[in-house]
């Protein structure tokens, strides 16, 4: 009874320590560097949204992966669609970025 108990303890804190790792490992780093990055509606059209990447002094082309990750999987949860048109996005020429507090802001709207 006792070796099924110690058993059954083993295998439970296995499971659980073994769950534990994946919470990191959807992160993907980029240039690198892993980014916060955050996306949300503009306004009540949720096809319309921005992208906050930070910290975008790290490196400003990584940032701009990680925001077009980001908007990439905001387009894919809310419309099953990796399509964007960008308003303000990361092919912008060099320098002409929105960078707001050390967050880089990209701008777009999912497309069908």
């Amino acid at each position: 009874m006792r070796l099924s108990l110690w058993l059954v303890s083993i295998l439970t804190a296995t499971l659980i320590l073994s769950g534990c790792g994946s919470i990191r490992s959807d992160k993907v780093a980029f240039a690198g560097v892993y980014f916060r990055s955050s996306a949300k509606a503009v306004g009540k059209q949720r096809d319309f949204f921005q992208v906050a990447v930070s910290p975008a002094s790290k490196s400003i082309g990584g940032a701009r992966e990680a925001g077009r990750y980001e908007a990439t999987r905001y387009c894919i949860k809310n419309f099953g669609t990796s399509n964007v048109e960008w308003v303000q996005g990361p092919n912008t020429m060099d320098g002409t970025y929105a960078i707001e507090n050390n967050k880089l802001i990209l701008r777009g709207t999912c497309k069908p």
